[in-house]
This record gives structure tokens, C-alpha cells and sequence, in this order.
């Protein structure tokens, strides 16, 4: 029977989400603690604990010390009660990873995929996913979820793969149904830079912020746009494409959905970079390669670092003037590689071009953002499942699914 507000059940379920949610983030608690953090008396504490160690969702974790008296039991969620997995795709591997429900990685996978046909994808994913699987020692059935990451976005209302020409075998037109079937397990499917920017939100520099833009630079340049604690996909999925903005200092791109590009990628992405840094007598192989010569050599790479950052900031203000944030986040290998020096430059040139004047970081999350999202995505839905316990009453051990999880 379903709850109304205000009744018994409803405020118990109330309660018992805020307690997990306190020992997620602060625990292992004791009763006594746990009761003042939530404003609950010690027997309401009590009995809300066990009730919920008798559903699984959480376990003693040993004792308190170092206090006068006698130690008091310690409590925390138990994280074998749920599974995820998060997937970050790239045209040359999938790196997988799984976690339990307090978010710990326990297995971690990478498939190379470099030269591949347009076929297997399906299968590809699959295989990655089982390896990360095995590398924690779980069966495929302890999964729940599972979260992917690719470049470009899936349009809502076709469901096929856009902004994304360089990803092959991502484009069939029901790619997302053979997946969904194959895994068996309740999948999500989104923009590799918007689980950048999730990963920034729930671990990184934009904890405290509901609207700030990541601007990501790798081989290509992309953003990800959070208004109001939300990320902003669009009508299409193509909000926070940015490669494609027409941008003074290059020829005016046409086509840009079959070139794959577009003014702000052929001013700052890889390729142009790399050009940059070899017009200054760099030599490097690759673009953060690139960037990182610049930062060791005076002269020539005090240019390419200025430049760069001139482009960085050109692109960003056009963003600036629509969006207005509090808080721009830079991220990506290329970017990232330039630290703190480049950082600066791109803020001190932002406020000549620009009139809002947001705060710029360098990422907080700088080891893979966009997995750790993917995890982070595939967590928050699968504790909203778990952790709620307004439905019917739970029983089982500590290990076993938890009923609401599908």
C-alpha cells in the first residue's frame, strides 16, 4: 500500500534515509551520535538502527576508543548490499570499473580497442563489464546498474548516437535496446563530459556550486553545463558541444555535423595545439605533450602557453555570456597538463573578454573524471532504489539484494 504524508511509515522511511545518508558520508557513527546528527532520541536511534541492520543496509564496524567509559558500537552502510558499474568509452578502449554502494572500487578493467569495425559493439561492452566484474570477484547477478560514457549524446527522441562521428559502432539505431538487453541490468547511457562535470559535483571543486560550466580539452574540446544543481543535455543532447561555436581567429566551419568540427576545436583542440607548439620549435608528439614542453621551456613556450590560453579564453567567453557562472571548472589531459601557469593566464585573459567574472580551477577530480562519473551516476540511482524504505518491509542477510533493486 502506498504512503501518504504524514504517516508513521513515511517518517520512519524519512528518517532512515537521512541516517543513511549521514553514515554514508560521515560514517562509521554510533547510536549516540547518529541520534544527535539527525535530532532523533536515543530509542528512536536505537530502533532505526536495528531495524535497519535487520533490512542489511548497514553493519557493525567495530567499537569507538580512546574516551573515557565504555566503548560504543560503531555502525556502517553495508556496501556489499549493491553493485554499479561505470564504462568511459574512447575510439581506443573501454576502461571499466565497479563499485559497492559507499562508492569503493573493488574491480577495474580496460579493453583496447584501437582499428575497430563498426560491429561487436554489443559485445565489446559486455566483455568489459565482465572483466571489471571479475577482477572484484562478483557474479554478473550482484550487478545493479550500470552507467556509460561516451563522446557526443544520444538524442532523446530517436535514440541514436549525435555529435559523435569519431566513435564507431555507436550509431545503429537501436543500439541502446541491444544493450539494455544484454547487460540485464538498468542501464544509463550519457555525454562523457557530463559525468566529468557529476564526478566534479560529487567529489570535486563544485561541491558547493549549482551553476558552473567544466570546460573539457582533450584531442577535441567540450563542455558541460550544471544550472541549478542540473546538467543542462538539450533538446538533442547537445548542450555543452562547444567544439562547434564559430569562433573569431578561424575560418568560419560549414557542415560541422559531417567535418566533426567546428571554430572553438579548430582554435584550442588537439590538432591545433600540436601546431602551435611546433610553429615555437616544440617538438612533441602529442598535445599534452605539447603543453607540458611549453611549461619547461622559456621563451618559446611562454608563447605557446599565452596563445593557448587567449584561445581557451576566446571560446569560454561566448560561454560566459550566455551561461554566467559562478564557477568554470578546466579539465581534460591537454588542459590539465598546464596546471596552476596556465590556469591563471586563461583567467587574467577571461576578464579582459568577458564582463562576468566566475572563478576558474583546475579540475578536482584529475584521474578518470569521466569513470569516476559514470560510478557516481550509477550510485545515486541505485541508493535512491536502496535506501528506500517506504515499501514493503525488508528482511535478509547482509549480502543479499535488497528487495526495491531490480
Amino acid at each position: 500500500m502506498a504512503s501518504t504524508p504524514g504517516t508513521p511509515r513515511l517518517l520512519r522511511a524519512m528518517n532512515d534515509r537521512a541516517a543513511l545518508d549521514l553514515l554514508l558520508t560521515q560514517g562509521p557513527l554510533s547510536r549516540t551520535t547518529l541520534g544527535k546528527l539527525t535530532g532523533l532520541s536515543k530509542p528512536t536511534a536505537s530502533q532505526l538502527l536495528s531495524r535497519l541492520e535487520s533490512a542489511g543496509l548497514v553493519r557493525a564496524s567495530g567499537t569507538s576508543g580512546g574516551r573515557p567509559g565504555p566503548n560504543a558500537q560503531l555502525y556502517e552502510i553495508n556496501g556489499g548490499i549493491a553493485y554499479v558499474a561505470g564504462l568511459d568509452v574512447t575510439p581506443a578502449r573501454i576502461r571499466s570499473a565497479v563499485a559497492d554502494l559507499t562508492g569503493q572500487v573493488i574491480g577495474r578493467y580496460e579493453l583496447p580497442t584501437p582499428g575497430r569495425s563498426a560491429k561487436g559493439t554489443v559485445e565489446r561492452v559486455v566483455k568489459a563489464i565482465d572483466g571489471a566484474l571479475g577482477d572484484a570477484g562478483l557474479a554478473k547477478d550482484r550487478l545493479h546498474r550500470v552507467a556509460i560514457g561516451t563522446p557526443g549524446g544520444f538524442d532523446p527522441t530517436t535514440g541514436r548516437l549525435r555529435y559523435a562521428t569519431h566513435l564507431p559502432g555507436w550509431h545503429a539505431p537501436h543500439l541502446l535496446d541491444e544493450l539494455a538487453a544484454a547487460i540485464g541490468v538498468p542501464l544509463e547511457v550519457e555525454n562523457d563530459v557530463n559525468l566529468a562535470a557529476v564526478a566534479e559535483q560529487r567529489l570535486g571543486h563544485a561541491r558547493a556550486s549549482d551553476n558552473f560550466v567544466l570546460l573539457w580539452g582533450e584531442e577535441g574540446i567540450g563542455a558541460a553545463i550544471v544550472i541549478n544543481g542540473r546538467l543542462l543535455r538539450g533538446a538533442t543532447g547537445g548542450a555543452g558541444e562547444v567544439a562547434f561555436l564559430p569562433l573569431p581567429g578561424t575560418p568560419l566551419v560549414r557542415n560541422v555535423g559531417r567535418n566533426n568540427a567546428g571554430g572553438f576545436q579548430e582554435l584550442a583542440g588537439g590538432e591545433p595545439v600540436l601546431a602551435l607548439a611546433r610553429s615555437q620549435g616544440l617538438k612533441a608528439r602529442t598535445p599534452q605533450a605539447a603543453i607540458a614542453a611549453a611549461l619547461e621551456t622559456p621563451g618559446a613556450g611562454d608563447e605557446v602557453l599565452t596563445e593557448f590560453a587567449h584561445r581557451l579564453a576566446v571560446g569560454l567567453a561566448a560561454v560566459v555570456a550566455v551561461v554566467d557562472p559562478e564557477l568554470i571548472v578546466l579539465a581534460g589531459g591537454v588542459i590539465t597538463a598546464g596546471g596552476e601557469r596556465l590556469r591563471g593566464l586563461v583567467q587574467a585573459e577571461l576578464a579582459e573578454l568577458a564582463v562576468p567574472r566566475p572563478r576558474l580551477l583546475m579540475t578536482g577530480v584529475p584521474t578518470d573524471p569521466v569513470l569516476s562519473g559514470a560510478l557516481q551516476s550509477a550510485l545515486s540511482a541505485t541508493r535512491d532504489e536502496v535506501f528506500d524504505t517506504a515499501g514493503p518491509a525488508v528482511g535478509g542477510g547482509t549480502d543479499q539484494p535488497y528487495p526495491h533493486q531490480s
